[in-house]
């Protein structure tokens, strides 16, 4: 079975809409780097002259390509959402479905752990529906590929909704952010795919977890 194909996200451009020079598209990119490192180290908020300074670029550069502090996060959480949710499909070749989701909502709590830095803003991004929607798109049409690939093969439900696994998931959240240890995370990730994955029948073998 091949793969699906990753979702496509634009160029970044300028604010006339125009693809950025190459320098440009540079420092934009570092800005990122720097942005992301910042908030994944930080419990509380982050100065954004802090991070125009460590990539090396006046504040001025920063506030042309992100105006505000929002349009910052939403570009570091966009581009990290990529990696996650590029890697299901490699997770599906290497194991079963039911496995495949486990690792894969367990590497997309991670990714939210790290947002600690920037939770309150990001945030106000969710609330305004700048970041929500095409998001949670993006989680559940992920979800729904391995949801489908498990139905297929008698491991995982298949009258499950994946919106409503994307559901679940989004409402472990707000323990992780608050700190709550691997132990828990996973105890919560784990029932997560215990009420998807199909049940087996008395004559079948159990599977290891």
């Amino acid at each position: 079975m091949s793969s699906p194909p990753r979702p496509h996200t634009p160029g970044p451009a300028d604010p006339d809409g125009r693809p950025l020079r190459r320098d440009a598209r540079r420092n934009r990119d570092k800005l990122i780097a720097v942005a992301k490192s910042a908030f994944a180290q930080a419990e509380g908020p982050v100065s954004l002259e802090g991070i125009a300074r460590e990539a090396g670029v006046g504040i001025g550069t920063l506030y042309r390509h992100f105006p505000t502090r929002e349009d910052l996060v939403e570009a570091v959480y966009a581009s990290e959402l990529d990696a996650v949710t590029a890697s299901a499909p490699a997770l599906l070749d290497r194991h079963p479905a039911d496995v495949a989701l486990r690792a894969w909502i367990g590497r997309y709590a991670a990714f939210i752990a790290t947002k600690r830095g920037m939770m309150d803003t990001l945030l106000t991004a969710f609330a305004s529906g700048r970041i929500a929607a095409p998001s949670r798109e993006r989680v559940t049409t992920t979800i729904a590929t391995i949801l489908e690939r498990g139905a297929a093969a008698g491991t995982l439900r298949a009258d499950v909704d994946p919106d409503d696994v994307a559901t679940l998931l989004i409402g472990v959240f707000p323990a992780i952010i608050e700190g709550a240890s691997q132990e828990r995370t996973d105890r919560l990730l784990d029932l997560i795919v215990d009420v998807v994955r199909r049940p087996q029948s008395p004559q079948s073998p159990q599977r290891d977890r």
